[in-house]
Parts: structure tokens; sequence; C-alpha cells
């Protein structure tokens, strides 16, 4: 039976910075139809998304896809801060708070539910970001918090979670904050691997393959 997947998330769940493979999220479903699995995957992934952003247009976006898996890769941009470490884009308890209103709202479609953990920055490139015009950071020590409270509410839940923090070094990252297209890949096969082996998709025969 075809199952739908629905991957919600930021500039790096769109795939910004990969013009090789159009980012992790693309590979994914590749990977997917070049196998004969049969699954389609929607990427929900908008620039510059954060947790208050994602509540907004959660339920509308998964009403009209209907999907038996949705996974979350949100979380980099709540980490962001503007010119001090006490003024963050979403503070860590409203973060965690909106993680489980997220948690809430997918139930009403499905039972089958990821969180995706926050990767790594070079910290020599983002702090300050070159590309804003108010002066905004990322630093490693804060996304470890951040993904600390995915993780943490991942297992009050009993949902998987993907580790990221060790997966990119330095030289994965294009502008500091987005993987290039090798870290996307780094990214793609760990996520592939985990949904495998957690069996959170399954290899359906068709009929061509038996």
């Amino acid at each position: 039976m075809e199952q739908t997947m629905c991957i919600f998330g930021d500039s790096i769940t769109w795939g910004a910075a990969d013009s090789e493979y159009g980012g992790w999220v693309a590979q994914l479903r590749r990977y997917f139809e070049m196998n004969d699995y049969d699954i389609t995957v929607y990427n929900n992934g908008v620039s510059g998304d954060n947790t208050d952003y994602l509540l907004e247009r959660f339920t509308v976006e998964c009403a009209a896809r209907e999907p038996q898996i949705i996974i979350f890769a949100i979380g980099i941009n709540d980490s962001q801060y503007i010119k001090t470490k006490d003024n963050p884009r979403i503070s860590l308890d409203k973060f965690q708070d909106n993680l489980m209103k997220l948690i809430h709202l997918a139930k009403n479609f499905s039972d089958k539910i990821v969180f995706i953990g926050l990767n790594t920055v070079d910290e020599l490139k983002v702090m300050p970001i070159p590309w804003s015009t108010e002066e905004k950071y990322y630093d490693n020590d804060t996304i470890a918090k951040y993904n600390s409270v995915i993780e943490k509410v991942s297992a009050e839940y009993t949902l998987p979670f993907v580790h990221l923090l060790d997966v990119l070094e330095v030289h994965d990252l294009d502008d500091g904050l987005h993987p290039n297209s090798n870290g996307h890949k780094k990214i793609f096969l760990k996520i592939k691997e985990f949904l495998l082996a957690h069996k959170i998709v399954q290899y359906a025969v068709t009929e061509s393959s038996k």
C-alpha cells in the first residue's frame, strides 16, 4: 500500500546550498523511487522557518497530503540569537512547548513521527551571519542545547530521534550554516539508514519486484 511521507523543516530541509543533489530530502525521495518503495515524499521545508512559523502552517499542509509518516527537521533557526545569547529567536522553554504542540497536532494524522536532530555550524562564518542586516548568531553550544530539547521531548513521547551533531565537519558546510552537496549526502545516508533500520519505512513488494 502506498504511503505518504511529509518532511517539515527549514532551508536545510528544503535543500539550500546543494546544487548537485538538491538536498537530503531529494536524495531520500530518489532512493525510494529507484528502489521501488511504494512511498511518496513531500518536502515541506521552508527557508527561515522556526517552530513558531511551522505551527502556523502545519495542520493545513498535513490535511492536504494526509501523511502516514511525519518527519520534523526543525530547530536550528529557533537557536539563532540576536546580538546576545539572552535574546534567542525562540526561548528554550517555548521551543520545548512548541515541539509538544507539533507532536499533538501530528498525532491527528499519524503515529509514525520522527525527529531529526540539529547539525553543527562553522562558527567562524556565522558569528554573526553575513547575510543579515541584523546582528544574528548561530553557535554550536547553543545548538547543542536546542538539540538536547528535541532529544528529550522525543524520548518523553517515545518517538524516534536521529542524532546529527556528529555527522558534519567544517568542510561539509557551504556558508557556515547550510550543508554543501557532500554534507547533504552525509545527512541523507544517516537518515535513510535510520528509517530502514527502525522500520519506519519498509520495502513494499510490487508486481515488478516479484
